[in-house]
């Protein structure tokens, strides 16, 4: 079984994931954020680095696509390959970050990749608004985050509603976060802990 994690930078992601992970027994794999080479110099300079960064994220996505069909194990994922291409990328390349020959040389290997890519059994999207976002962007602290401008979250929110909308591919969870606080509330980690527990026997 594989279940996803899905939702905008500082929606809460790795860390549903991790104690999703624990109260399930479910193996989890995380976003390749932490040593990234691209991260840092694409926060400085977004135009230069974009389809760089975009290439390793899809890359490392793809790969644990390839583990995740290949396993036994319930899996739990920290963001999914849809999102590179309908969120991140497509965002870049509208906002004149990535030239059209760059996008479209990423998108065509994409949909590559998808030829053999099967959706998760549940996709689970936290949404969240700017506020939450940039408190928990502040909260955690990561240095290359802090000049993510508010223009871009919501840029990024947009194509996260878009996406979300026309979803088609499997079955889907969305969990509203704005008022939640389930790292540290353990009454709104066992409300979502019994949305996602309906999901998987009922579907969303």
């Amino acid at each position: 079984m594989h279940i996803a994690v899905t939702g905008n930078i500082g929606a809460g992601k790795t860390t549903l994931a991790r104690m999703l992970a624990d109260h399930f027994g479910w193996e989890v794999f995380y976003e390749a954020v932490e040593n990234n080479p691209y991260l840092a110099d694409f926060y400085g300079d977004m135009e230069r680095w974009a389809f760089h960064l975009q290439i390793y994220f899809l890359r490392s996505r793809f790969d644990q696509a390839r583990q995740i069909m290949q396993s036994t194990r319930r899996i739990i994922q920290d963001r999914t390959i849809y999102e590179d291409a309908y969120i991140f990328a497509r965002n870049l390349y509208q906002s004149g970050y990535m030239s059209k020959v760059d996008y479209d040389t990423y998108f065509s290997l994409f949909q590559t990749m998808m030829s053999v890519v099967k959706p998760p059994d549940l996709m689970i999207y936290l949404k969240a608004d700017l506020p939450k976002l940039t408190a928990q962007i502040e909260k955690r602290g990561r240095d290359f985050e802090q000049n993510i401008s508010h223009d871009y979250l919501q840029a990024l929110n947009d194509h996260y509603s878009e996406f979300i909308e026309g979803y088609k591919d499997g079955n889907l969870l969305v969990i509203d976060v704005n008022s939640l606080d389930f790292a540290n509330k353990p009454a709104d980690f066992t409300f979502v802990v019994s949305e996602v527990d309906r999901a998987l026997l009922y579907g969303a």
